[in-house]
C-alpha cells in the first residue's frame, strides 16, 4: 500500500510539476512579449526626440548593443537603418506596422525578419515631419528560451524530482502508518482516520461473527471429542486415501495399538487381509458389517461411506467389542445343554423307577425304597429348578428387597449353625472369627451367597478339615472371607468356577451332589449387591473366597 501510494503521489507531483513549468513559461512568455513591446515604444519615443532635434547625426550615436532601429521615408524608403545596408533594403511601404503608423501615429507586429531571419517584434511611430521612425528586437520564443537555459532547467527539474520522491516518501509512510498500527484484534479501539471507520466497525462485526462461529465450532467439536471419547465402540473416520481424520481412543484399544497417532493410514493399526478388505469395500462405496477376531476378544465392524455427490469422499467405521456378547450366547448355549443334562438325570430316574412299579415288578415290601428313591430325585429336581430360577431371577434383576442394617457377625452364625449337623457327620471343625460388623445390605441375598460358600467348602472339604468365616472391616470396606481345608482348585480352573454347571472335577462332584450352580449364584448375588468376590486356591490344601463389600 505504501508504494501505491508513493508512485501516485510522485506522479501527481510530476504532473503538477511539469503543467505548472509549462504554465510559468507561457505566463512568462506573454509578460516578457508586452515588456519588450513597452521597452521598444519608449525607446521609439526617446529616439524620436532626438531625431527631430538632432536630424540624422542622432543616429551616429546610437550604443553598438541597441535594438534595431530602422527610419523610414514617407513613400516606404529606408532612409536608416542600424544593422543593414538602407541600399540594399526593400521598400517598407507595404509592412503593416509603416502602414498603421502612417494611418494612426504608430503600429507594432510580429513577424519573421527577412534581414534577420528570426521572429521580430517591430513597433513603429509617425514623427511631425511625416517620416516613420521603428524599433525592434528579436522576439525568442519558448523553445529558444528553454534553450539558453538547458543546464539550469535540468538542476531545478532534477532538485525537484528528487524533492517531490522525498515528500511522497515521507506522507506516504506518514499516511499508511497509521494504518499499519491499527489493532484489528480490537477494531473499535483504533483512533485512525475518519474515513476507516465505517471499515473498521464492518470489521468488528465480522470479528465479533467470526468469534462467535469459532466458539460454537470449538464446543461442538469439544462435545464430539467428549461423546467419542467416552464411547464404549471405537470410532474412526477417514478419507478416501485410508488417512485418519478422527478417533477415538476405544478404537485404537480395540484395535490393539493404544499408541498411535492420527494422520496415518488406518492400515498401519491393522495389517490383516480381512481388514484391508473392510476398509476397501467401503471405500468403494459397499455398506460393510462383519466379525473379526481379535486376541482376546471379538469385535463387530461396521464401516459406512461418506459420499459428497457421486463421489465416495471417505467412511465412518464403527468397532461393537461383542466379546461379552459371544461369551453370553455361548454361556447360553452351554446353560442350556447343561440344564437339559442336569433335568434329564433325575427326570430319567423318577420314570424308571415309576415303570417298575407300575409294571407290577416291586415286591410290596420295597416299594418304600423305590418311592424314597422317586422322592429323592424329585427332591433334586426341585432344587435344580429353584437354583435356575435364583440365577434367572439375579441375571434380569428381577428380585426386588428392600436394603436394612445386617449384623454380619449373627448372619454368619446363623448360617454355620445351618449346616454344623452336615459338619459333624464329615467331622469339620467350624469357627468365626472378627466382631460384630453392621451394613446396610438385602439380608436375604447375603445370606444365600454365605450360605452357599459356607456349603460348598464344608462338601469339598476333607475328613477332619476346617471351615473358617473371617470379618474384617478397613478402610470403609468390610470383607467377608470363608476358608476351607479341601481339595483346592488349580491356577487354570479358578476363572471358571463361578460358570454355571462349571465342575473342576466332575467325577468328585457326582459323589458329592448338588447342582453346579452355587458359586454362580455367589456370583450373581454379589454383582446384584454391588460386592465383589475373589478367589484364592492351593490344590490339595484349601481354598479361600473373599466377598469385599
Amino acid at each position: 500500500m505504501t508504494k501505491r501510494i508513493f508512485k501516485s503521489m510522485l506522479l501527481v507531483s510530476m504532473i503538477v510539476l511539469f503543467a505548472g513549468s509549462g504554465l510559468i513559461m507561457g505566463i512568462l512568455y506573454h509578460y516578457f512579449g508586452k515588456q519588450l513591446a513597452k521597452e521598444l515604444k519608449t525607446e521609439a519615443a526617446y529616439l524620436a526626440i532626438a531625431v527631430e532635434k538632432e536630424g540624422m547625426e542622432a543616429f551616429d550615436r546610437l550604443p553598438p548593443q541597441t535594438e534595431r532601429v530602422t527610419y523610414i521615408d514617407e513613400d516606404g524608403t529606408v532612409l536608416f537603418d542600424s544593422v543593414a545596408d538602407e541600399d540594399d533594403m526593400d521598400n517598407h511601404e507595404n509592412r503593416s506596422e509603416i502602414q498603421k503608423a502612417l494611418k494612426t501615429g504608430s503600429g507594432t507586429a510580429v513577424r519573421k525578419s527577412d534581414t534577420l531571419s528570426e521572429k521580430t517584434l517591430y513597433y513603429a511611430m509617425k514623427m511631425a515631419d511625416g517620416k516613420v521612425l521603428r524599433v525592434s528586437s528579436v522576439q525568442y520564443n519558448i523553445p529558444g528560451l528553454l534553450g539558453g537555459m538547458v543546464q539550469p532547467i535540468l538542476i531545478i527539474l532534477i532538485f525537484m524530482v528528487g524533492l517531490s520522491a522525498l515528500l511522497a516518501f515521507r506522507l506516504s509512510k506518514k499516511i499508511t502508518e497509521p494504518i499499519n498500527a491499527l489493532d484489528l484484534e480490537h477494531p473499535e479501539d483504533n483512533q485512525v482516520y475518519d474515513e476507516l471507520t465505517p471499515l473498521l466497525s464492518k470489521i468488528s462485526r465480522q470479528q465479533k461473527s467470526l468469534h462467535r462461529e469459532i466458539e460454537d465450532a470449538r464446543k461442538q467439536q469439544e462435545e464430539f471429542s467428549l461423546i467419542t471419547e467416552n464411547m464404549e465402540e471405537g470410532f474412526l473416520v477417514i478419507d478416501k486415501h485410508t488417512e485418519v481424520l478422527s478417533y477415538n481412543s476405544s478404537a485404537l484399544k480395540l484395535l490393539g495399538d493404544s499408541k498411535w497417532q492420527g494422520r496415518q493410514s488406518i492400515l498401519t493399526l491393522n495389517r490383516s487381509e480381512e481388514f484391508q478388505g473392510i476398509v476397501e469395500q467401503v471405500l468403494e462405496g459397499h455398506h460393510t458389517v462383519r466379525m473379526m477376531e481379535f486376541p482376546e476378544r471379538s469385535c463387530q465392524i461396521a464401516a459406512n461411506p461418506v459420499w459428497q455427490g457421486k463421489e465416495v469422499t471417505g467412511a465412518v467405521i464403527i468397532i461393537l467389542d461383542v466379546t461379552e456378547r459371544m461369551r453370553g450366547e455361548q454361556l447360553r448355549r452351554e446353560f442350556t445343554a447343561n440344564v437339559s443334562h442336569e433335568l434329564k438325570t433325575p427326570l430319567t430316574s423318577i420314570s424308571g423307577f415309576a415303570e417298575i412299579i407300575k409294571d407290577g415288578f416291586v415286591k410290596p415290601e420295597d416299594t418304600k425304597v423305590f418311592a424314597s428313591r422317586i422322592f429323592k430325585e424329585a427332591q433334586r429336581l426341585i432344587t435344580l429348578v429353584n437354583d435356575v430360577i435364583k440365577i434367572s431371577q439375579l441375571d434380569e434383576g428381577e428380585i426386588v428387597y428392600q436394603k436394612e442394617q445386617v449384623d454380619l457377625y449373627q448372619l454368619s452364625k446363623e448360617v454355620l449353625h445351618r449346616i454344623e449337623h452336615s459338619a459333624k457327620e464329615k467331622d469339620v471343625k467350624l469357627y468365626l472369627e472378627g466382631s460384630h460388623v453392621q451394613v446396610s445390605t438385602v439380608r436375604m441375598i447375603l445370606d444365600e451367597v454365605l450360605f452357599n460358600l459356607c456349603e460348598n467348602g464344608l462338601k469339598y472339604n476333607k475328613q477332619g478339615g476346617s471351615l473358617t468365616v473371617t470379618l474384617k472391616e478397613e478402610n470403609n470396606k468390610v470383607e467377608i472371607s470363608v476358608e476351607d481345608t479341601g481339595i483346592g482348585i488349580p491356577e487354570g480352573e479358578q476363572s471358571r468356577v463361578f460358570e454355571r454347571f462349571y465342575r473342576v472335577d466332575k467325577s468328585h462332584s457326582k459323589a458329592i451332589g448338588g447342582t453346579g450352580l452355587g458359586l454362580s449364584i455367589v456370583k450373581h448375588g454379589c454383582m446384584y449387591l454391588g460386592a465383589k468376590v475373589d478367589v484364592e486356591s492351593t490344590p490339595g490344601v484349601g481354598s479361600k473366597f473373599t466377598i469385599t463389600m
